[in-house]
Order: C-alpha cells, then structure tokens, then sequence
C-alpha cells in the first residue's frame, strides 16, 4: 500500500492535488487544509511536497487520500468508520475543522461544531461525536511541534476564529478553499493575531486576487 508521497505538487484543484514522483504523476484528494499546507505548484526543491496518504478501494473505484500530517490522517481513518461518512464527508470534516478542533468537539459532546462541515447533518454529526467522544482523547491533535494546525508549507487557517470566518468570506465570493486559505494565512502573517476580521479579509482579498 502507497503510505506516503514525496515530490514536485504539480497541480490542485478544489479537493485535489497532483504529486509528481520521479516522473509519475499521483493524483489525491485532500481537505482544504492539506491543500493549504502543501506548498506553490512546481516547487523544485527535493521533498517540496510531502502527503502521508491512504489507498481506498471499492467494487467501483480506487483513490489515494493525502494527507499533510499523519494526525489528520489518522483522524480520517478513525472518522470513515462511523456509518454514513465516506471520504468525501470526512474530508469536508478535516477542511472545517483542525484536529485539535475535532478532538475536543466530540470530546465534549459537541455535534453543532461538526456539523459546520459541509455535508453534515446535525442526526451525522451526533452520531459522530457519540461514537468518537471516548476514543478522541487519545487521538493525536498534530504532529510534532505542531499545537492542533499544520507546520508544513502555507499555514492552514483555524476554524472557529476570525481566520476562518476570513476563508469563509472568500469562498463565498468564488474562491476555492486552498486559495482562500492561503490568502488569509499570508493576510495573518502580515497583519497578525490582533488583526480585525474586516482587515483580515480586505487583505486576503488582495492577495487571492493577485
């Protein structure tokens, strides 16, 4: 089984993205989030473009899902579990919400942060936190030096805060995900923390636009 892919990002897409390996060109589905982290298309530098990655295989289809930390991808395994979240769903999950995030909701019992997710309702979004509240405690919230976001590449934004609500914006003006979050994590690193939302999304804007 393909574990990890290591290469050249050679193109994305709204909830993909192209990995050249020596020549080979892989094609996984990621979260918004991994998108984020993964780096500028065509980065030449040796190991520019890292995704731990899990092979799916059904009666009618085969997919590789990537993954920018082994801890999202561990929560995707755990997630796909749960009666009605396929792989689509769980990574509508993993784009709405960090690990970190995710683990607390369902630690707390908190259906309503997980069904933010696009695809969830609020009947699968109950089942989920019920069926993971006792198993999310020991589920990892990032990897190491990580404290519940992604180290690697473009930082993704954090759902919950005005970074996300930022991403959000934009989506709604026509964005794709992986654009509007690196938009708004370059606008964070400009403006910082202490940024307004307003602020936040006038400069991520420009940088989307640009």
């Amino acid at each position: 089984m393909i574990a990890k892919l290591s290469g050249r990002l050679d193109a994305t897409g709204e909830d993909w993205a192209i990995v050249d390996v020596g020549g080979v060109g892989y094609l996984v589905h990621c979260s918004s989030r991994t998108l984020a982290a993964l780096g500028e298309v065509g980065a030449q530098n040796a190991g520019a473009c890292t995704v731990h990655t899990e092979l799916q295989v059904s009666e009618n289809d085969m997919r590789l899902l990537g993954f920018a930390e082994q801890a999202e991808r561990d929560w995707f395994r755990l997630l796909t579990g749960v009666q009605g979240v396929g792989s689509k769903v769980g990574l509508a999950i993993l784009s709405a919400l960090s690990t970190g995030e995710l683990r607390d909701a369902c630690g707390r019992g908190d259906a309503a942060m997980v069904a933010r997710a696009q695809g969830v309702g609020p009947k699968l979004a109950g089942r989920i936190v019920n069926e993971l509240k006792d198993k999310a405690g020991a589920m990892p919230a990032s990897g190491p030096g990580g404290s519940g976001g992604f180290a690697v590449g473009a930082a993704a934004t954090p759902s919950g805060s005005k970074g996300a609500d930022a991403a959000s914006a934009l989506e709604n003006l026509g964005f794709k995900p992986a654009v509007a979050a690196q938009a708004v994590a370059r606008a964070l690193e400009e403006l910082g923390e202490g940024a307004s939302e307003g602020d936040l999304i006038r400069v991520a804007l420009k940088k989307a636009a640009g």
